[in-house]
């Protein structure tokens, strides 16, 4: 058991926007634009949140397949993500541009990609989601703009594929196993892109966090520390680079916290996703006890944190 006693605790008690997702998850801030976006995978939007706008403006837009991911574009405007198939761009008629669909038939009818980001060159990595019957196995892929490649870079197997991002130097890569609770860490070469030494940095179970909660979204600031949401757990929790508790954020209205990301002017505001208790099976029943699951949540850390911005893709 890992000492969860004297550790720093923040509580957030209300939620910036009321946007009520079913699947909120995979927010990026854009600090050209002082935008935040994020999406909601079951309902098939992303969401676009203007901060840096004196009425805060908001829009959403509809796609007719599953955004999973974004990415900002270097020098180029809309954005990139995953979707339920692959990697794609998106552009300001709500129309996806696929680049690269690399599941077999058999995958894409049973599995789908979910959580991806990108490293210093632009390259862009996602995960995908096992399935149990027939089994198929959740893997890490790579998807390379720069000739077009898209390859699996750990054959796992995984379960749901999920947060994942780089230490500050770039020489540490990690990458979330949800179902079994783990955090990996990866030693990475950012100029071949390549991982190796796949250990595991966070046993969320042996560290004795809320049971029946999981290890989801997860970015990073600039002393090194991880910054991951629990699914069921009604927080987000920072572990050291060590793999260490050191912080956590209750939100005491939501059960099901799925993703964060630093943005704001000075990169020290979390931005925090949620989902519906009904979500993927769950029991909607508790929604009653945890009101503002589904609405999206902003944490002051001015003075004490600064996140890393998230890399932008090249394509």
């Amino acid at each position: 058991m890992s000492s969860l006693v004297n550790i720093k605790k923040i509580v957030v008690e209300q939620p910036l926007l009321d946007v009520g997702c079913t699947l909120g998850e995979g927010p990026i801030y854009d600090p050209k634009t002082s935008t935040l976006h994020f999406v909601d995978i079951v309902e098939k939007k992303v969401f676009h949140y203007n901060i840096g706008t004196e009425t805060r403006e908001f829009t959403v837009d509809s796609f007719p397949e599953s955004i999973t991911s974004l990415a900002l574009r270097r020098n180029k405007q809309g954005l990139a993500c995953t979707t339920a198939q692959g990697f794609a761009l998106l552009d300001s008629q709500s129309r996806i541009q696929y680049l690269s669909k690399p599941l077999s038939p058999n995958e894409v009818a049973h599995c789908r990609f979910n959580d991806g980001g990108c490293d210093r060159l632009g390259r862009y990595f996602a995960g995908t989601v096992q399935s149990e019957d027939p089994p198929i196995p959740g893997k890490l892929w790579r998807f390379d703009p720069t000739d077009g490649s898209c390859v699996v870079m750990d054959e796992g197997p995984f379960t749901d594929s999920n947060g994942l991002g780089l230490s500050p130097d770039d020489k540490t890569f990690y990458f979330t196993d949800s179902l079994v609770n783990i955090i990996y860490a990866y030693d990475y070469d950012d100029t071949s892109g390549k991982l190796s030494n796949r250990r595991v940095l966070v046993d969320a179970n042996a560290l004795g966090l809320t049971p029946n909660s999981f290890c989801d979204g997860l970015c990073i600031d600039t002393e090194g520390g991880i910054w991951s949401a629990r699914w069921g757990g009604s927080c987000v929790i920072r572990f050291t680079n060590a793999g260490a508790v050191d912080v956590k954020i209750e939100f005491p209205k939501v059960l099901r916290v799925t993703a964060c990301c630093f943005g704001g002017p000075n990169m020290d505001q979390l931005y925090v996703t949620t989902a519906h208790c009904g979500c993927l099976g769950g029991d909607a029943s508790k929604q009653n006890e945890f009101p503002d699951s589904g609405n999206v949540f902003v944490v002051d850390l001015s003075g004490q944190y600064r996140g890393l911005a998230r890399y932008e893709f090249a394509g």
